[in-house]
């Protein structure tokens, strides 16, 4: 009887858990897709590319949503259960109210292990594999970021002007400049060209963007403050050799979590470790906080079910019970609130990091007592 009970229990809350969830991933994901449509209209990145990058963002998303969907989802079920009475149900077939509380518990460790696989393994995966996909792409929608009468500097190095653009694609009286030269290789004798033409266009050939220039005059300016003058009937300029301005070096967030983890040791060999520049060229106080954020922030869950058990001490036809779920719910939020707060300055200080993890376990402790304390005279059933 007491495993069907529990069973029951555990089915209920891990279908509403499953569908707040991909609910409320969904509106975040899609809020998050708007804000990376700048991938397209503003760096010229292919739609492929951005709907990758979005759905990889996933992980993300769903990481930082599970203590409070957990929260809103035990909340919820605990509240319906109370409403048809099938807590009575539980509690007069015998059913020890500290038995459910220690399913709560056992149910807020697996979802606290749900969230460590995403954030120490899953998540940084996904977004490093975004980034990557996002540096290998090249810029495919380039002809229609070139606006009319504007200076276009989309791709790292290059601004373009156009006075007029037809219908066909064909551009009038082109100004190009090019500082790829200064910017890449200090040892070259060009620093920068600019190139003038009276008409041109954008081709495509395989997956390469060709600019196409007729009647024009290239400008190359020498180490040595010279200029020199070319004039050309026709030239063409492979914009495959271009980036955009798009961030294409992982993102803290995005490293692996034991590399990060070897930004502690400074005494080993960084190529032997693979660790890169980007990866430990952050501040330690900041890897700290990452870190302290993938591995501590899924501790905070339990407490949240222990908090929200507190309901179970009272019933529907009670006088505060009106008032109590409401006091319930702001103090786990507020217990989800500090761990957001804390986690960003965990990493100042090695205290900081100490009082972050020791609060987890303190306030499991305290609570589970304070439960077994009120529930002692209330179980009817061993």
């Amino acid at each position: 009887m007491r495993n069907t009970i529990n069973r029951y229990f555990f089915n209920e809350f891990i279908s509403l858990f499953a569908l707040i969830l991909i609910s409320i991933s969904i509106i975040v994901w899609i809020v998050q897709a708007v804000n990376y449509l700048d991938f397209v209209t503003d760096d010229g990145h292919a739609f492929s590319i951005y709907f990758a990058y979005s759905i990889l963002n996933i992980p993300k998303v769903l990481n930082r949503l599970i203590p409070l969907v957990f929260l809103i989802s035990l909340l919820a079920t605990i509240l319906q259960f109370e409403k048809n009475n099938e807590l009575l149900v539980f509690w007069t077939s015998g059913l020890n109210k500290i038995r459910l509380v220690n399913l709560a518990f056992k149910i807020s460790i697996l979802i606290t292990l749900f969230q460590l696989l995403l954030s120490v393994i899953v998540s940084h995966s996904s977004l490093n594999l975004a980034r990557t996909i996002l540096k290998s792409s090249s810029i495919s929608l380039f002809p229609s970021l070139v606006k009319e009468k504007k200076f276009n500097d989309t791709v790292k190095g290059l601004t373009v002007f156009v006075e007029k653009k037809k219908s066909n694609g064909e551009m009038l009286n082109i100004f190009l400049r090019d500082d790829t030269a200064t910017r890449d290789d200090q040892e070259r004798t060009e620093l920068s060209k600019t190139i003038i033409a009276k008409r041109g266009y954008i081709t495509k050939r395989g997956v390469q963007n060709i600019l196409v220039l007729y009647d024009g005059t290239i400008q190359t300016e020498k180490t040595n403050n010279k200029i020199n003058f070319l004039n050309f009937d026709k030239t063409e300029i492979n914009l495959s050799a271009f980036s955009t301005k798009t961030t294409t070096y992982p993102k803290l967030q995005e490293n692996n979590t034991l590399d990060l983890l070897n930004c502690f040791k400074p005494f080993l060999d960084k190529e032997e470790t693979n660790i890169t520049e980007v990866q430990c060229a952050a501040r330690i106080d900041d890897i700290t906080a990452e870190l302290n954020r993938r591995l501590g922030m899924p501790l905070y869950v339990p407490i949240i079910s222990i908090i929200i058990c507190y309901l179970l001490s009272s019933r529907k036809e009670g006088k505060f019970y009106f008032f109590q779920k409401y006091i319930v719910f702001s103090a786990a939020f507020s217990v989800l609130v500090f761990a957001e707060i804390m986690v960003r300055y965990s990493g100042q200080t090695v205290l900081n990091s100490i009082i972050y993890y020791s609060l987890p376990p303190s306030l499991i402790l305290l609570n589970y007592l304070n439960l077994i304390r009120i529930f002692k005279f209330e179980n009817v059933g061993k």
